[in-house]
């Protein structure tokens, strides 16, 4: 025999497995060539002291594997081709021609994509970034959500199974349509609600349900990155409609002669800009829309944190003639990878969304569903709102304290009174990347809102959230910004 097999007795590794990779090194270094016969497996057991079975698992093992092949009547031999040469050959021969082949093939939504602008999910690498959207997480209470998990783990076998309802589980829709009726005044049956895998599925959705290329959509201006996605995804023509401190400007809405599918809209906290859709224009919304035929998808995002304001009722409990689709998601308020959100649907509507619902990817984990139905019957949904507004509260209080206190004059807030971030106008001849580049110097993130303008914008306007960050760097965030020279 042309090499050597050396066995370690008292390895944990099986003795099989020991004479399998000798050989493989043995083929791989060239002591084995190609072609070459091994010994009969009697005759290898024999010179090892082994039994006959151990090497006839480590010939099938390579065998397996491709460096081995039986010739019927001869023995094993050391196959022509090795996979490891094979493979080779296959990283040399790929070329970015070859990755991008299918390209060409691509949907006109997936061509939408590669063009996508992705920096609202863009994160900050900084020490201390005053990224959006994160809620205080560590302020969840775990071990009350772990007990409701295990207690449906032992006793409800049924959520480790298929449902075929993709509305969702149905003491959770009712759980949610209860709760939504006493703090948002939403009118709805609980046939009305369906349960999708958080708000921007239902956005995604109610996108492919209505809308054609070449149909007008209406947003807000400034507004939600992904759901201009959503639309341009569809080959939509986008129309930007401004908003201004008392929300969506529904003068300029009625002001244009397109004939509009669908209109998004944030009013009861106006993303990016924190403003509210003032009483008048929410009614003057619904004439709008009815007048029209346009469908609201109205999203209502982070309505449970106000402060220093008493809650306001969704665009929806107004709604006397179906034309809003009410959505919500759980994301800001419980814990971001829950993934569960709503719609509220009217009636007519319910069943084409279920078989879209259906047929984009069945139903939302039933384990979670449980939970959460338990969640919030049991009082412990509303009990952490509250406990976790007061929390917000504190925190936004701490950053604009210390804005007015570092930055004064150079600085204006917007949109304070509501939500998990603000908007902070800066009033430097900087310019924006100028402002970013200098924090990030200073190891800080922040995030400017003109990726969120359609149209162009000169006003230096940066996102700031602090609901995932701590007193302190909240404090020492601001103090580095304003320690920036010209700012």
């Amino acid at each position: 025999m042309d090499f050597v097999i050396t066995l370690d007795r008292d390895s944990s590794v099986p003795l099989y497995s020991q004479v399998a990779e000798e050989i493989r090194q043995a083929i791989l270094q060239g002591r084995l060539k190609q072609e070459q016969k091994l010994p009969s497996s009697r005759t290898l057991a024999e010179s090892l002291g082994i039994s006959r079975i151990t090497v006839t698992q480590s010939y099938e093992q390579l065998t397996s594997e491709g460096y081995l092949e039986t010739r019927k009547g001869s023995g094993s031999y050391v196959c022509s081709q090795l996979p490891d040469e094979w493979l080779s050959i296959q990283l040399k021969e790929r070329s970015p021609q070859n990755n991008s082949q299918f390209l060409s093939l691509l949907s006109d939504y997936g061509r939408s994509l590669i063009k996508a602008d992705n920096s609202e999910a863009l994160e900050p690498v900084a020490e201390i970034s005053f990224r959006y959207g994160n809620p205080a997480t560590e302020q969840f209470p775990v071990k009350i959500w772990r007990k409701l998990l295990s207690r449906h783990c032992y006793y409800d076998r049924a959520v480790f199974d298929y449902t075929y309802d993709p509305a969702g589980y149905l003491p959770l829709r009712k759980a949610i349509a209860d709760y939504l009726a006493r703090s948002r005044g939403v009118r709805c049956e609980v046939e009305q609600v369906i349960i999708i895998n958080g708000s921007q599925q239902g956005l995604d959705l109610m996108t492919r349900l209505f809308v054609q290329p070449g149909d007008w959509v209406a947003i807000e201006e400034p507004g939600y990155i992904s759901v201009r996605q959503c639309f341009l995804g569809q080959r939509a023509k986008i129309q930007p409609i401004s908003v201004d401190k008392k929300g969506l400007k529904v003068d300029v809405l009625n002001q244009c002669d397109r004939q509009f599918k669908l209109l998004y809209v944030t009013p009861s906290h106006q993303f990016p800009t924190g403003v509210v859709l003032s009483l008048p224009r929410r009614l003057a919304l619904l004439e709008w829309a009815q007048k029209t035929g346009t469908l609201i998808l109205e999203d209502d995002y982070d309505s449970e944190f106000r402060y220093d304001e008493s809650p306001i009722p969704a665009l929806q409990s107004l709604d006397r003639n179906d034309s809003v689709v009410y959505i919500g998601s759980l994301s800001k308020i419980l814990f971001p990878s829950l993934r569960i959100g709503y719609l509220i649907a009217p009636p007519a509507l319910v069943p084409i969304i279920c078989q879209a619902r259906w047929l984009c990817d069945r139903f939302t984990s039933l384990l979670e569903q449980y939970a959460l139905t338990d969640f919030i019957t049991e009082g412990y949904f509303e009990r952490h709102i509250r406990r976790i507004r007061r929390f917000y509260n504190h925190r936004r209080q701490v950053l604009i304290k210390a804005i007015n206190e570092y930055l004064g004059e150079r600085a204006t807030i917007v949109g304070e009174n509501a939500g998990i971030h603000l908007i902070v106008q800066l009033h430097t001849n900087l310019s924006e990347e100028d402002i970013i580049k200098s924090a990030h110097k200073v190891k800080i993130g922040i995030i400017s809102l003109k990726p969120y303008y359609l149209q162009a914008t000169s006003i230096k306007e940066f996102i700031f959230g602090y609901s995932s960050l701590t007193e302190p760097q909240i404090r020492e965030g601001i103090r580095r910004l304003a320690s920036i020279q010209e700012l």
